[in-house]
């Protein structure tokens, strides 16, 4: 799913999220998959790979998996269990230009 407005999330989805706004997942929302975002909010439960400038996890949210972030909040009783990575502008140019082509290549 590309997208070029904000996405809110309260059900199930699985598969690959592009976004250059704001995702938020609702506390009733579980994502399995890929999120290439600016902007997560995480107040359900992620399952997958995470690249964001900013990532916050709210106090009943979940990732697991892998996050690649600028900036990574986790509230008090937030959860997140896998490997973060502090993402630069070398990494950040190549993996939005990385995940954009292997969506062109899938089209």
């Amino acid at each position: 799913m590309k997208l070029d407005c904000n996405l809110y999330i309260d059900g199930e989805f699985e598969g690959t999220i592009l976004s250059k706004k704001l995702v938020t997942i609702g506390k009733s929302g579980k994502v399995k998959g890929e999120i290439h975002t600016d902007h997560l909010v995480v107040q359900g439960k992620v399952e997958g790979a995470v690249e964001a400038e900013r990532l916050e996890i709210m106090a009943a949210g979940k990732v697991l998996g892998s996050i690649i972030s600028s900036e990574l909040v986790i509230e008090a009783q937030g959860h997140f269990e896998g490997e973060s990575k502090i993402k630069n502008k070398e990494m950040k140019n190549k993996a939005v230009n990385t995940a954009l082509d292997e969506k062109k290549k899938e089209a």
